[in-house]
């Protein structure tokens, strides 16, 4: 393997949107929008062997010239590379960035490797600049082997700044646009008995080819509210184009015919009549093995009564697949399955 530096520059990252036209080449990206689009164009220009380019990006040269830099990369095969979310810090004039990293390297030979580490990024206030301008560029790279997977192996902070769940731009966003957009009916900020989760979700979607890539979604659940016998959680993910956005759920609204019109007769007959579109789950939970999001949403304390659903992620979003309920308040759980296209491919 080559110097460290140098792995970390080998990698093919694995937010690149799109297909690639050829499965040797990636489709071109050059964004320094952010620090983590900024790794992404490195990690593209490696896999388009654009060295040039991937070189550029650092302020300070990874290697004593071009052609040293490029040499590096001889006997690497192919590098997978999962990345945190960034933190940030000010300092005259600038703001600084520490961008948690893990690699799993392969060379020629079929030989794995993981590394991991930080990479530190600089953006020079852009209000105070003249010419030449000075674009968000990396500073340094410090990357060391590491066991496990990649995304075990991903560092939870970089130096002094805080664990990734906290502090980092994407954790610190969300918790605004659920405070703005939740405030008046959920407990926020510190009223609130829990931090929110934070998962990472890897997906191609349905016409990508098999070798693309895939994109990742950031996924945010927030404790709403807490009632009797069930409490509420509202998500935001990030969408394709990484704006963080509320989840709303399909759910199934229900026709539900009791003899007598009394509740605690028979059930005569429950049907679905349409569905709504709901932004807060009850007694709902996140299965990152399986990608399903389940609620449990309990009528009454006894819990005889009530409805049930699971929403599984595919192709960058949450569909319905089960649903059942049990409408009769008769001392006993026997819910009634109403929607399963769970083996829906």
């Amino acid at each position: 393997m080559k110097p460290l530096l140098l792995v970390a520059a080998m990698a093919s990252f694995w937010l690149v949107p799109g297909p690639p036209p050829t499965a040797a080449e990636p489709a071109y990206l050059d964004d320094r929008s952010s620090p983590e689009a900024l790794v992404r164009s490195l990690y593209n220009a490696i896999n388009r062997k654009e060295y040039a380019r991937a070189y550029a990006y650092f302020s300070t040269p990874p290697a004593e010239t071009l052609e040293d830099y490029a040499a590096g990369y001889a006997d690497t095969e192919s590098v997978e590379v999962v990345a945190g979310l960034a933190s940030r810090e000010g300092a005259a004039g600038s703001v600084y960035y520490a961008l948690p990293v893990a690699i799993l390297a392969q060379d020629a030979s079929g030989e794995d490797q993981v590394f991991a580490g930080c990479y530190t990024l600089r953006l020079a206030d852009p209000l105070v600049q003249t010419t030449p301008f000075t674009p968000l560029h990396i500073e340094e790279a410090h990357l060391s082997p590491a066991d496990g997977p990649p995304r075990d192996a991903l560092p939870p902070a970089c130096g002094d700044a805080p664990p990734q769940e906290e502090g980092n731009i994407l954790f610190e966003e969300a918790k605004k646009i659920f405070a703005t957009l939740y405030g008046d009916e959920c407990r926020t900020g510190a009223d609130a008995p829990e931090e929110p989760q934070h998962h990472v979700i890897p997906y191609n979607y349905a016409y990508e080819e098999e070798d693309t890539p895939p994109h990742e979604a950031h996924m945010f659940r927030f404790f709403c509210n807490v009632g009797a016998y069930n409490e509420t959680h509202a998500y935001l993910m990030t969408d394709g184009r990484g704006q963080l956005l509320p989840l709303r759920f399909a759910t199934p609204e229900l026709d539900i015919r009791y003899e007598n019109d009394d509740m605690e007769g028979a059930v005569e007959e429950m049907r679905i009549i349409g569905y709504t579109s709901d932004d807060l789950l009850v007694n709902s939970e996140f299965d990152p093995d399986t990608l399903e999001i389940t609620s449990s949403a309990k009528w009454r304390g006894l819990g005889d009564a009530s409805a049930s659903g699971i929403w599984l992620f595919r192709s960058g979003v949450f569909t319905l697949v089960k649903y059942e309920a049990d409408a009769s308040y008769d001392g006993e759980v026997n819910p009634e399955l109403l929607v399963d296209y769970y083996s829906t491919p």
